[in-house]
């Protein structure tokens, strides 16, 4: 039984890690101002990724928990690395060609919702009342969001809409997977397995499909490239995995609620976006929801 001072703790680490992944957002949208296209920017990411992982990995290769760890479940973190850092980071990127990063937070922020959703269908987990309106205000206000955004910016919104759904998807079912194998393996040692097969299905990717010059960029994209790498990958990864780990996957998604608004927040500062007074009402109905379980929860 958790006591409240880690459940806490575990809250608030989840948070820095949800603030830390949400500049994601803002950075990619800056990088693509020097004609960075999206499988570019997300193997610059993995690049750069790379090498922390293979050296915490290393550091931390004797490590060992009391759960007996079988083939399958290594067969497992393929899975997961595969859909939930390669699959959710490049629906993220692309959809993110299309449609504002406010907007794209707001959207990619039904994952706590899908994430209840995931754990009642495979782990039988009860859905109550509560989380059940949750539910409904999330994507209540998530429709009133993105069918404004459609009214000024045009059709792509729902191309770039799709993508981030997608993304939200994908995440939600790594975050539900990594619930349980966390334990198996250790933090430290889950997250750097998962993100290095992510890295190596970016590397395959990049072979197969681009056929654009990685080193014709301006310098600008290969800083921001870091950036993305080790402020919103590297460190935001453990910090998710840990507070998972203290708080349960359902917990933190209802934490991950923090994450519109300090996207809308970076947005506004770096990237001098707006939201129109009803895309605002959408997203606080959004984080209303996120809220509405959190308050349960901590109850």
């Amino acid at each position: 039984m958790k006591s409240k001072k880690d459940f806490l703790y575990g809250v608030l680490v989840g948070v820095l890690g949800v603030v830390l992944f949400s500049s994601k957002a803002v950075m990619v949208k800056l990088a693509y101002n020097y004609q960075a296209d999206a499988i570019s920017l997300l193997l610059l990411r993995m690049l750069f990724s790379f090498p922390f992982y293979l050296a915490i990995l290393y550091n931390y290769r004797n490590t060992k928990t009391d759960i007996t760890i079988v083939k399958k479940d290594y067969l497992w973190i393929i899975f997961f690395g595969f859909v939930g850092y390669y699959l959710a980071s490049y629906f993220d990127f692309v959809g993110l060609t299309y449609i504002k990063a406010s907007l794209e937070r707001i959207i990619l922020f039904l994952y706590p919702t899908l994430v209840i959703l995931l754990n009642k269908i495979f782990f039988k987990q009860p859905i109550t009342r509560i989380q059940a309106l949750a539910i409904i205000l999330t994507y209540l206000g998530v429709v009133i969001t993105f069918w404004d955004e459609v009214a000024i910016s045009g059709a792509s919104s729902y191309l770039g809409g799709f993508f981030i759904l997608l993304s939200a998807i994908t995440y939600a079912s790594y975050l539900v997977g990594s619930g349980w194998l966390i334990p198996k393996f250790g933090v430290i040692k889950f997250t750097s397995y998962a993100m290095l097969v992510s890295c190596f299905c970016v590397f395959i990717h990049y072979l197969i499909i681009s056929n654009v010059n990685l080193f014709s960029f301006s310098w600008q994209v290969y800083v921001y490239g870091f950036l993305i790498a080790l402020f919103a990958t590297v460190i935001p990864s453990f910090l998710v995995s840990t507070s998972i780990k203290m708080i349960s996957s359902s917990n933190f998604a209802i934490v991950a609620g923090i994450g519109p608004i300090s996207t809308i927040i970076l947005a506004a500062i770096f990237l001098n976006e707006t939201l129109t007074l009803l895309q605002f009402f959408g997203a606080l109905v959004v984080i209303l929801g996120i809220l509405l379980v959190s308050i349960k929860k901590s109850k």
